[in-house]
Formats: C-alpha cells, sequence, structure tokens
C-alpha cells in the first residue's frame, strides 16, 4: 500500500504518519510539503520525518502529476491553517486550500487511487448559537479559512465513486502536543500561558463555544477515511470529527488548565464583544459511522498531554505569541528574509521533485 500525505509537515502530520506506521507496518508513506514549517521541531524524542519512507519538497500550486504512480490513498493536510494567516494572504488560502485540492483531487481520480481524504473544519459553522451543528446544518464561514474548506468540499463530491471514495473531515478545533508544535490553538495557547506566567487572560467574555479534539484523535480518524469502504456510508462523504463531549465555552477550557495546574489566575474581558465564532457541534455521524475511531482523549488528559510535552523541552517562553510557534510569524519572517516571494513562494527551491 502507498499512501500520500499532502502537507505532511505541519501540526498534524507528524502525528498522522507516526499513527499509519504503527497501523501499516507495510505500507510506503510519501510525504509531499512546500517546506514552510519543517525546521520547526519540538520534541526531544525520534525526528518525526524518519517515520516517512520519503518526504518530497515542492508547491501543491504546481504539483507533480507523478507522485500519484501506484498511489492508493491522497490524504490532503495542505492549508493556509487559520484565520489569521487567511486574512492577511485571501488569495493564497484560496488557491492550497481550495484550488490546488481539487486539482490534485482530479488527478488522483484519474490516476486509479482509491480514496481520497480531505482535512476540512468544523470552522464553516461560524457562529450557531442556536444549537448544535449537524452535517444539514446551515454553514456561516466567516473567514477566508473557512470559505476555502466550504468550496473544496463543494467541489471535490464531483470525483467520487465507487472506485474512488471521497471524505471530508470536519474536525473540531485541534489541540494536544506535536512535534511541530503550534501555540496559536486556543487550548495550546492557554497552556502555554499557564506554564510561562501562571496566569490565562481571556480577551473575550469566556462565553463562546468551541469543540475540540486532540491532535492524536484526528490522526485515528484519518486513518479510518483512507481505509474505508464505499460500502459503508457511499462513494462521498462530509462528516463532523469530535466527540459531544468536547463541546466546550472558552472560559471552561481556561478552568480546565487551572484544574491540571492548580494555582493559576483567570481573567477574563467581561466587557468585550461578541466572538462571531462560537458553535456547537453534534458528533453523532461520526460515531455512527466510525465507531472504532471515535475520539478516545479527554480534556484534561489533552491539557496534560501539552504540559509534559512542554516540560519536557524545558519550554520557558514568556514571549511565545511573536516566536515561530506562531505560524503566521513563520510566514512572515520568511517573507521579511526574502526566502519567500510575495506569493509564498520560495525564491529558492528545496531540492524539489
Amino acid at each position: 500500500m502507498k499512501i500520500l500525505i499532502v502537507g505532511n509537515l505541519g501540526y498534524v502530520g507528524p502525528l498522522v504518519v507516526r499513527h499509519l506506521n504503527s497501523t501499516h507496518k507495510n505500507a510506503e508513506l510519501i510525504g509531499f510539503d512546500t517546506g514552510y514549517f519543517s525546521h520547526i521541531i519540538t520534541t526531544k524524542e525520534r525526528d518525526p520525518d524518519t517515520y516517512l519512507s520519503v518526504q518530497y519538497y515542492g508547491d501543491v500550486r504546481e504539483f507533480p502529476e507523478h507522485l500519484l504512480d501506484d498511489i492508493d490513498s491522497v490524504i490532503y493536510l495542505a492549508a493556509i491553517s487559520n484565520d489569521p494567516m487567511g486574512n492577511e494572504f485571501e488569495k493564497i488560502t484560496n488557491d492550497v486550500n481550495y484550488l490546488s485540492c481539487i486539482n490534485i483531487a482530479r488527478l488522483a481520480a484519474s490516476k486509479n487511487v482509491k480514496s481520497f481524504v480531505f482535512a476540512s473544519s468544523c470552522s464553516i459553522y461560524g457562529y450557531a448559537e442556536d444549537g448544535m451543528r449537524t452535517e444539514e446544518s446551515t454553514l456561516n464561514p466567516l473567514t477566508a479559512y473557512a470559505k476555502s474548506k466550504i468550496c473544496t468540499e463543494n467541489e471535490l463530491q464531483q470525483f467520487a465513486s465507487e472506485t474512488f471514495a471521497v471524505t471530508c473531515l470536519r474536525f473540531a478545533t485541534a489541540c494536544g502536543f506535536s512535534p511541530r508544535l503550534r501555540l496559536d490553538l486556543v487550548l495550546n495557547d492557554f497552556v502555554a500561558t499557564a506554564l510561562t506566567a501562571g496566569k490565562i487572560e481571556i480577551l473575550s467574555n469566556g462565553t463562546p463555544w468551541r469543540p475540540l479534539i486532540h491532535v492524536k484523535d484526528m490522526a485515528r480518524a484519518i486513518e479510518w477515511a483512507a481505509n474505508r469502504n464505499t460500502e459503508d456510508c457511499g462513494p462521498y462523504v462530509a462528516v463532523n470529527v469530535g466527540s459531544n463531549e468536547w463541546n466546550y465555552q472558552i472560559k471552561e477550557l481556561a478552568q480546565s488548565v487551572k484544574t491540571v495546574f492548580g494555582n493559576l489566575v483567570i481573567s477574563i474581558n467581561e466587557s468585550a464583544e461578541q466572538d462571531k465564532r462560537s458553535y456547537q457541534v453534534d458528533f453523532s455521524k461520526f460515531a455512527k459511522i466510525a465507531p472504532y475511531h471515535v475520539p478516545k482523549i479527554n480534556l484534561i488528559s489533552a491539557v496534560q498531554d501539552l504540559k509534559t510535552g512542554l516540560e519536557n523541552i524545558n519550554f520557558n517562553m514568556n514571549d511565545f505569541r511573536n516566536s515561530n510557534l506562531m505560524r503566521l510569524n513563520v510566514l512572515r519572517d520568511h517573507l521579511q528574509n526574502q526566502r519567500l516571494n510575495n506569493q509564498l513562494m520560495w525564491r529558492s527551491k528545496l531540492n524539489e521533485v
């Protein structure tokens, strides 16, 4: 079996690769990534990239078709991956997250690839204070990132067939420790702040809802999607991935961090305007169609995982929001030092295919 992971050198990719390496001992795992964040390693353990069979570098906007020869499954993780980056690089977000994904899916279908997995997002529900969102609920994307995910989902459906399973995984907000850690995620930020400052300052009024999922459970869901049979839920499926128990208000996330850390001060900006990104999500469909791959890690365990991981790398960045653990900072640094042009393409190519 040959599996191509597109966008494997980010936050989620290393854990997907490691998980597939453990569940598919004889599989050939191939990485393809532009390498924006390849230099960011937040572990003292085994280099995460050594779990791969081979790593290729290149831009998804110029994807080499021959890499799909004899591939069984494609996992598309590549993305301009959060709202601040999407706001700053809106057109590129559309090109990378949407148009390039559709192009690769089209090529994959023509090359007799068996399955295509797209990492979508529950952020497509936007602002929804009138109950839990199901897959049939009205979508309300508020950002370039969320809009790119909807466009991709809508167009991917046309390629699905009995011989080409297409799965769109609408992930809850990611959290947890990774060999390529990001701290521009709400729970990760709270734990890092607790560790370095002994306090958490919530800029909102603390009431917005977020569904969360640990990155290890994301990897398990991706493994299911890459191997699923079209007889189970049809050639095409878009499904919310997370757990109903993991719908939390922001202030509850902060309180969970306090539970683990103990002596921690939490401040909330009670006078803040309502955050428009607030939604609860129903994950019943995923539990029904993938009962053996539902999330296993709970919130307290996720906080403990982050705390332990950060302590193991001797994390002590009081000013981490200005560090390379925030994805937008990395892109800005590449641009400032002229490693990337204004289209976020490398001025000097990395050992491409």
